[in-house]
Formats: structure tokens, sequence, C-alpha cells
């Protein structure tokens, strides 16, 4: 697949490489040379290089795969994994949140409900979206569509992807932290089975508003914390500068959740990110969800909820070491 134009940091020298490999195919081409085994070397190496950089990210160079604009979104896997999307608006009490987004659709060949956090590609669908970051009237479109797949015995699945709830003035009047709230309540004891993905940032309160779920799966650069590295950095060290070292002391990305027990599996994603092949990044979501929803479907509501409870109440579980 071809590069994405938008280049991260730790990117550059890949991007050096392939220069010179388009280069000297350049010439090739234009002095009738045959520099095959020249362009072989080039191509090698990037391979290399390649597999060097993405198979040691650091965390910080994981959040950033995970805010990668060209990364695949919510609507980007319902196209690719689901039928007949139909999607519902509004909270039927004050707005319609742009920035959450819900409705049925068939996967598989089976009636579910979506709800999902929605960005936005370019500066116009940004500011429709608010930037992926729902106010309250959104989180109460997302309990209303839970309660009408409780209704009609639909599993639930949702989409995480956010930086946070909306922290404006007009959010926090209309009472924000009580939509999260009740809806962290209602979810721990819906009668269907739930899924939460975290397909890019989950953050803060704002994704767990849809998260809590029977089982919840991040992709392999996304992470899911209780603040943006930027503001632990803000408020530990006085200085955003030090985000890299609160990303690494949060834990926050795919391998330290799936050990703390806070997600149960990491969907791998394409070397370089899912934005490099979106068609196996959804490829290997719809083989994770199929399995899932295969184990969960044949269970009883008492033992979803049982379970459920169990999963969240060992949450958080630790042992003091004695000191010698």
């Amino acid at each position: 697949m071809d590069r994405p134009a938008y280049l991260l940091e730790f990117e550059k020298p890949l991007r050096e490489l392939e220069k010179q490999l388009e280069s000297l195919h350049q010439q090739s081409l234009e002095n009738n040379i045959d520099m095959s085994a020249e362009l072989a070397t080039i191509e090698a190496k990037i391979d290399v290089t390649k597999r060097e950089i993405y198979s040691s990210l650091t965390p910080w160079q994981r959040v950033q795969v995970a805010r990668h604009p060209k990364r695949p979104y919510a609507m980007d896997y319902i196209g690719a994994l689901c039928t007949d999307f139909q999607e519902l608006h509004g909270d039927r009490q004050f707005n319609d949140d742009r920035a959450l987004i819900g409705g049925t659709a068939f996967f598989e060949g089976r009636p579910i409900m979506i709800i999902a956090q929605q960005k936005g590609r370019d500066t116009k669908e940004n500011i429709i979206r608010n930037f992926g970051m729902p106010q309250p009237e959104g989180y109460r479109k997302a309990l209303r569509l839970m309660k009408l797949a409780e209704k009609f015995a639909l599993p639930v699945l949702t989409f995480i992807d956010t930086p946070g709830a909306f922290p404006g003035v007009e959010s926090e009047a209309r009472h924000v932290s009580e939509a999260i709230a009740v809806n962290l309540r209602e979810m721990a004891m819906l009668k269907v089975p739930s899924l939460a993905v975290i397909v890019g940032e989950g953050g803060s309160g704002g994704a767990l508003g849809i998260g809590v779920t029977d089982r919840v799966l991040i992709f392999e650069n996304a992470y899911y914390s209780v603040i943006s590295p930027e503001g632990c950095a803000a408020i530990l060290w006085k200085d955003r500068a030090q985000a890299p070292q609160a990303a690494a002391a949060l834990k926050l990305n795919a391998p330290n959740l799936k050990e703390l027990g806070v997600v149960d599996e990491v969907i791998p994603e394409p070397l370089g990110g899912a934005h490099y092949d979106p068609a196996a990044a959804a490829a290997a979501l719809k083989a994770a969800l199929l399995r899932h929803l295969a184990e969960l479907t044949p269970k009883s509501v008492e033992e979803l909820l049982d379970q459920r409870y169990e999963r969240y109440r060992a949450l958080g579980e630790y042992r003091e070491a004695a000191v010698k």
C-alpha cells in the first residue's frame, strides 16, 4: 500500500530511504540503465528499517499512531464490516450530537446496535463532529439506543475513539458528568451482550461512557487512559513537553492494558498501523468480533450480568509487597 502523506517524526528515516529508492528508479528510467540490484538493496533496507521502527515503538509513539489523521475511524469499520447501517438521531431531549453516532446494522447477517464516536477528516468535518468529543446529548443518545437494543434483544457494539468528552461550559451546564455516570450504571445492567472496540484514542470518561461492556477489545496501536499524556504531564510536571514520560508512566498502551486485565484482546494491526492497510485491520477486527459474539450470545441474562459484575469488580486489584 502507498505510504500515507502525513509523516510522524519517528518515520522520517524511512521516508529518506524511500526518496533514495524513487530517485534511483527515476535514474534507471531516464538513462535506460539496469539498476535492479541497487533497487533491491534499498528495498530490503526499507523493509528492515520499517520492521525495526514499528516493532519497538515507545508508548508515546503509539499514542501518535493512534491519533494519525489517516487512521480508519468508526464509520470506515462500519462500512467495511456491516450492511444496511441505519443511523438513528437525537437524544429526544435536547439535540443530535454528531460526535457520537449510532444505529442498527447487520453484521454477518445478524442485526446489531452500533454506537460509535466519530472524528472528522478535515477541519469542516471536525467542527461538525466536534473533534470526536461528545457532549451530554451524545451520551443520552447512546443510552437511548442501548435501551432500544435491549428491547429488541440486539447485541451492542461500540467503537471508542475520542480524546475525551467535550469540556466546554455548555457541556457542563447540561451535566455531562451526570450523563456519563448514568451510562456507566445502565451499561453495567444491560441485558444483552455488549462489546467495545477502542480503535484510536480512548480518553477519560468520554471513552468510558460507552465502554462498560462484556468484552473490551483494543487495536494494537490504540490507547485507553484516565487522562491524556499531555494532561498528565501538565499536572505532574507543569510541562506538557513531558508527555512522552507521562505516556510511559500511565501504561495506556494495548500490551499493558491486556496485562492489567483492562482489555480482553489486542487486535493486531498491519505493519506501520491500521492506516497502511485498512482492509487488513478490518479483517482482523471481524475475526475477533465473530469469536467474542459466538462466546457471549449463548449466555443467559443472569450469566451476562454476573460475569460483567465480576469483570469490573476485579479491576484495580493490587497486592502490597513486604519491605525487607
